[in-house]
């Protein structure tokens, strides 16, 4: 018989106020901006960039709606295998779930692209500070994934098994605590240790390591997260389009260290402001 741990009875609700429903998920989006927001304060001061209190108001709005966005219309284009097109106005529907980490990837580098512009600040010590701030927000969220039983991992007969309800009797990985230590506290942890010193890592070396990092992490992952109902595996049985999506994250991320590395970029806020 397999070993397992019954799936905890949480609420997927945080906090009710009459009508109103806070969700985990949702509180799990507000820590990582939140937790993002200073870590971008903090780095400002550390590599004495020229960059007001309204200059990161404007970030990470920038970033809230490239991610909200983002997220949504990747999963739309990445796992929705038709399903939208055939209703449309389901892809505004963003309550009943459906947000890709890589579409969300997307969506904020190109509000970087915007919000770089806008306050005269080069683009890749924008994604730098970014990345750093990033993984606090990619741990909540896998946590917040746990507590909906979500994204649950493959059977297995591991003693820490959990039988989450909605995926049969057997026991699976709970891969979402295993996500959210390596792309939320493994790879936070990392950054800043890169980012802390003085003088300042290269423009664009941190933003290679964060993409370097998950697509690592994420693609170990996917060996243990059951693969999407709608899409299972592709290319012969074991290959998932978490893992599709991740290698070129790698490929760009390598490529990225390696430019920074050779260039040398001071870090640099507003014109006339580096670290």
């Amino acid at each position: 018989m397999l070993a397992s741990i019954a799936f905890p009875a949480f609420d997927p609700v945080a906090i009710r106020i009459g009508p109103l429903a806070v969700h985990w998920y949702g509180l799990a989006y507000l820590a990582g901006f939140a937790a993002a927001t200073l870590i971008l304060r903090a780095l400002a001061r550390r590599w004495r960039l020229n960059l007001t209190g309204d200059d990161i108001l404007n970030i990470m709005l920038a970033a809230i709606v490239g991610v909200i966005v983002g997220a949504r219309l990747g999963y739309v284009l990445f796992y929705g295998s038709g399903y939208y097109w055939e209703e449309p106005a389901r892809i505004l529907r963003i309550w009943d779930g459906g947000m890709s980490f890589h579409g969300g990837l997307i969506g904020i580098l190109i509000a970087g692209v915007v919000v770089a512009r806008s306050i005269g600040m080069p683009l890749l010590s924008l994604w730098d500070m970014g990345a750093v701030g990033a993984p606090v927000g990619f741990g909540a969220g896998r946590l917040a994934n746990f507590v909906n039983g979500e994204l649950w991992g493959r059977v297995t007969d591991v003693p820490w098994g959990v039988v989450f309800p909605g995926a049969g009797t057997l026991p699976r990985h709970p891969s979402q605590l295993y996500e959210a230590f390596l792309e939320g506290a493994v790879l936070l942890t990392v950054l800043l240790a890169l980012a802390w010193r003085l003088p300042p890592r290269p423009r664009g070396e941190l933003i290679g390591w964060l993409l370097v990092l998950y697509g690592a992490f994420r693609v170990t992952a996917e060996f243990f997260r059951e693969p999407d109902a709608q899409l299972r595996f592709l290319a012969g049985g074991w290959l998932t389009m978490g893992m599709l999506l991740s290698l070129p994250m790698i490929v760009g991320g390598v490529s990225l260290i390696v430019w920074a590395r050779a260039k040398s970029l001071p870090q640099q806020g507003r014109a006339g402001s580096a670290g």
